[in-house]
């Protein structure tokens, strides 16, 4: 039977004779006495007689070389036995009439020469000189992966060897994803799929038990390595594979060695846009296997679900902040991404600009309107959605951070094709507090998870406070204060550094000679917001066009201190000219100021002119 190498070589060139061809005849097939190649034993390198070298002189032909232990179709090829022993080498060339078979040829090594086998990858694979090894895919019944994440990676066609190259990349084709199965089931059944025995013992064999193919059975045939290549080639046996790949490839004895250790082996194949893959792009399918010594021995971990790490004393920060009803919105900046089971953020996304096309845009003004209103006082809850149904209930917070509702959470869309949803029980888990320096709340995420029983990724919203959003018992009126904006600074106030800064009162500026506010007027202990505009800005050619504006406040004797960056829940994105709002929320009794500043951080270089620029001060509402 000739091999699949041979079916397709000899459809490229009949290919290429019908594509020249007028008369789309085949060329004239060659006699087999017209084949002209050698097979040469170097006893020079070898008294053996371990070194063959493989040479097809016959012109216009593509050979077709099955030397026992492996298959080649180089024009000149160098092949090592390890062993002592007979071996056939059978020759084929194919011609443009058709594939030729010569006459195979029996050569005789007298001695073992095991240096071609002693190399780690040998030994690993096979378990060394005169030894086996079985290797298990990394998958059993019982639906576990004992090494990898899962069974299957995926990578690209240049992807490789990952110890070499650039981190396993030999060309433009190189991506990776590493999916674990507990999420990504569709990629295979949990099954028992059987194992891959590797010798040797007298010769390269090995044994593939087929469990879940049973029209393949059980495979005894040879193996050969290109420790140069890292390519790792069977004969008369195929990888251990799933039933659902078993037509994307047409050769499943040629492989390309991806990682191997002791414990552990990574094995790619070209995923062809063939069978049931026809509809798919090329990509190379790595499967993962593990050493029967790893599986025998592997215990699994007993330390439980991992879950959220939550800061110290979380409740009495959530509870803390919910004392007065605080009302909760979805951040402007990053209002969605995915977390694992431990709370950990899979994308990081941070702004706008850091979501994928296949995702979308974060659009404030689709789900902007949505807010949360949490009363620790009575366990209240009001939901407003975007489209401005409130829904009023009540909710419990259980030791693990999970929020439980008695009304039905909103449902909208939140990005493109993203949703806000509960999970299938009507609850969201606290994933992340965020606290500022003061170690009041800043933000936090909550999740829904995919599958309640199987909670290993959660669907993550990003919710902040709003400032001053009180209105339940014991809560503080809000209250404006007056300020008088001709006594306002603002500009490059301190040159040592580049933040473009508006001046309200500051103990230790020019402010604190004619302030344009009362200091004693400031006086709050659940928020701070304050409104200002901007005009007048022309950014420079090349500038950021995107700057964080920054508050800082010191009461009158400094028990409370906040010196803000730009990240904290309250900060705003200055984008130029425009009216903007920037908030505290103290989680302690303010009264007074001696420092009471709002900084654009970074902005002083990109503006043209500094002269032109002009701020003002809308308004300052306590709480």
């Amino acid at each position: 039977m000739k091999s699949t190498i041979k079916i397709f070589m000899l459809i490229g060139i009949l290919m290429t004779f019908f594509t020249c061809s007028e008369d789309y005849e085949l060329g004239r097939k060659l006699d087999p006495s017209e084949l002209d190649f050698s097979v040469v034993q170097d006893y020079s390198i070898d008294p053996g007689g371990n070194t063959v070298i493989l040479i097809n002189n016959t012109p216009e032909t593509v050979p077709v070389w099955d030397y026992g232990t492996g298959k080649s179709n180089r024009a000149i090829d160098t092949v090592r036995f390890a062993f002592a022993g007979d071996y056939t080498i059978k020759f084929s060339a194919v011609t443009a009439g058709g594939v030729v078979d010569a006459e195979p040829i029996t050569i005789t090594v007298d001695e073992d020469n095991f240096n071609y086998i002693n190399h780690p990858i040998w030994n690993m694979l096979s378990g060394g000189q005169g030894n086996s090894k079985k290797w298990y895919l990394d998958l059993n019944a019982e639906g576990v992966s004992k090494y990898f994440a899962g069974p299957m990676y995926f990578y690209g066609t240049d992807n490789g060897w990952l110890e070499g190259g650039d981190e396993g990349c030999y060309g433009d084709d190189c991506w990776s994803w590493a999916p674990d199965w507990a999420s990504n089931t569709w990629i295979m059944d949990a099954a028992d799929y059987g194992y891959m025995e590797f010798n040797l013992q007298g010769g390269p064999f090995v044994t593939v038990d087929h469990l879940t193919l049973p029209d393949l059975g059980v495979q005894n045939g040879t193996y050969n390595l290109d420790l140069n290549n890292y390519k790792l080639s069977m004969s008369n046996a195929q990888m251990i594979h799933n039933v659902g790949y078993d037509t994307c490839s047409s050769n499943w004895g040629n492989l390309t060695i991806f990682s191997i250790t002791e414990d552990a082996m990574q094995l790619g194949v070209i995923r062809e846009a063939i069978g049931s893959c026809s509809s798919e792009g090329p990509a190379m399918i790595v499967y993962n296997f593990i050493s029967q010594e790893y599986s025998d021995n592997w215990v699994p971990e007993e330390t439980g679900p991992e879950e959220p790490t939550l800061p110290g004393g979380w409740e009495d920060i959530i509870s803390e902040i919910t004392t007065t009803a605080i009302e909760w919105k979805l951040s402007e900046s990053n209002p969605l991404d995915w977390a694992t089971l431990s709370g950990t953020m899979m994308n990081g996304w941070q702004s706008p600009e850091d979501y994928p096309d296949w995702l979308g845009t974060p659009d404030p003004a689709v789900y902007g309107d949505f807010s949360m209103t949490l009363d620790s006082a009575d366990n209240s809850v009001v939901f407003v959605s975007p489209d401005g149904t409130t829904t009023e209930g009540t909710y419990s917070i259980n030791s693990s951070g999970i929020y439980s509702f008695s009304v039905p959470v909103p449902t909208f869309t939140l990005i493109n094709w993203a949703s806000f949803a509960p999970d299938a029980n009507n609850e969201l888990r606290i994933l992340q507090i965020g606290t500022d320096e003061n170690g009041n709340v800043s933000d936090m995420w909550l999740g829904a998870v995919d599958d309640v029983d199987n909670p290993s990724q959660y669907t993550a919203f990003h919710l902040e406070p709003n400032a001053g959003s009180g209105g339940g018992e014991g809560g503080n009126e809000e209250t404006e204060v007056a300020f008088d904006n001709s006594k306002l600074l603002f500009g490059n106030i301190e040159d040592a550094n580049d933040n473009y800064r508006i001046e309200i009162y500051n103990d230790f500026g020019d402010t604190v000679n004619d302030p344009g506010l009362n200091t004693s007027d400031l006086v709050f202990s659940n928020g701070i917001e304050i409104t200002f505009t901007l005009d007048g800005i022309t950014l420079n050619e090349g500038a950021a066009g995107s700057y964080q504006a920054a508050l800082s406040y010191a009461d009158a004797d400094w028990s409370f201190q906040y010196w803000g960056d730009g990240t904290g829940a309250g900060a705003a994105t200055v984008t130029g000219n425009g009216t903007y709002t920037v908030t505290l929320n103290p989680g302690a009794d303010v009264e007074g100021a001696v420092v009471f500043v709002i900084d654009l951080l970074g902005m002083v270089p990109d503006i043209a002119d500094l002269e032109t620029v002009t701020a003002n001060i809308d308004s300052i509402v306590i709480y």
